[in-house]
């Protein structure tokens, strides 16, 4: 029941305002999902290389939390044989088909639950999510539907988030230090929805440990570097004079590996073959 009460918090809470409805503005909802989409991949253009979209070409393909579509779309322009998207909250699904039909493109588009999933084992080639996963009150259970839902040899492409981080850093000077809080605790609480979680890369790949060739890196995002609109609910004058003196050239060159995206790329193994 808890965990189902858990469920109901992130959906009602993502599903007020998606992750970057903030940067679509404009007066269509043609120009809000434009802005939007030109902002995030200005702020985050590490994503074309971890995704590699065209890898979805003429293949099966899954995204797990399609938000406000955006890389949805860049799924569905690369031609795969079937795409496949679900996201916990209606209005995901609504601005993602919205997206699509801007550029008449389609998708399967349904709300759907990351640990319990409506498909048939061995389903898809490719299994993507960006920044989702840790939001699911059972991680590991999300993870496990990922590896049941790839066909053997298909690849897994996942952004949950990590733990050592100078996002988690600075939440926790802010609500932890003083109030004895762990850092743990103050992901769940003052990151973005309830019950957000964050992993070291030995936790990354021990919930990958199904898989086969696991990779797991860091990457800085733009609230570690404290760009863009990061930190609305946390704004405030110290906020707002750190984003004008922050060093991002010093943490870019001396933190690299304390970013708050942790990229996990995972292979499910092939059949073995009979001699």
């Amino acid at each position: 029941m808890a965990s189902d009460q858990d469920k109901l918090a992130v959906r009602d809470f993502w599903n007020r305002q998606s992750c970057g409805e903030v940067y679509a503005t404009g007066d269509s909802l043609a120009a809000r999902l434009e802005a939007q989409a030109r902002t995030r991949y200005e702020l985050e253009p590490y994503i074309f290389d971890f995704a590699r979209f065209a890898d979805a070409r003429d293949k099966d393909v899954l995204e797990i939390g399609v938000g406000m579509g955006v890389d949805h779309l860049e799924l569905a322009k690369a031609s795969p044989r079937s795409l496949t998207g679900v996201d916990l909250t209606p209005r995901a699904i609504e601005l993602t088909q919205a997206r699509l039909d801007a550029y008449a493109l389609t998708s399967r588009l349904e709300c759907g639950d990351a640990e319990h999933l409506p498909f048939a084992d061995n389903s898809f080639d490719i299994v993507y999510s960006w920044g989702v996963l840790h939001h699911s009150p059972d991680t590991p259970r999300a993870i496990a539907e990922v590896h049941r839902l790839l066909r053997p040899g298909g690849v897994a492409r996942v952004m949950i988030y990590h733990y050592w981080s100078i996002t988690g850093y600075l939440l926790w000077l802010r609500y932890g230090l003083v109030a004895g809080r762990s850092l743990n605790d103050v992901y769940a609480k003052y990151l973005e929805s309830p019950g957000t979680k964050a992993y070291t890369i030995n936790d990354a790949k021990a919930m990958f440990r199904d898989f086969t060739a696991v990779s797991a890196r860091s990457q800085l995002s733009f609230g570690d570097l404290l760009q863009g609109a990061v930190g609305q609910r946390h704004d405030g004058p110290l906020l707002r004079l750190a984003k004008q003196i922050w060093p991002r050239a010093l943490i870019r060159r001396l933190l690299s590996r304390h970013g708050l995206m942790l990229l996990v790329e995972a292979r499910k193994a092939a059949r073995a073959t009979s001699s």
